[in-house]
């Protein structure tokens, strides 16, 4: 069965607000070379097989749910494949 890895991560034009709060929280326990911190989401899927190809079916997951195609970039790999790109 194959498994897949999704990263899912804001535009770099959007303001990332929950990163910027680690980032100063991180900063406010000492880790003062911390440059910039964004954050994203992370999923892993185990699909199952029905004769589609399973890039195209994770790709549509992504673009209806998993991830905002206005806002959000994603990437994700397939047993080991990586650069599957959603990005705009």
């Amino acid at each position: 069965m194959p498994k897949v890895k999704v990263y899912v991560k804001l535009k770099p034009t959007v303001l990332d607000a929950q990163g910027q709060t680690i980032r100063n929280a991180l900063l406010s326990l000492g880790y003062d070379n911390l440059e910039s911190l964004r954050a994203g989401k992370y999923f892993e899927l185990e699909v199952r097989p029905n004769g589609r190809p399973v890039e195209s079916e994770v790709r549509e997951m992504c673009e209806r749910l998993l991830a905002n195609p206005v806002m959000e970039d994603y990437t994700f790999e397939v047993e080991g494949e990586i650069g599957r790109d959603g990005a705009a």
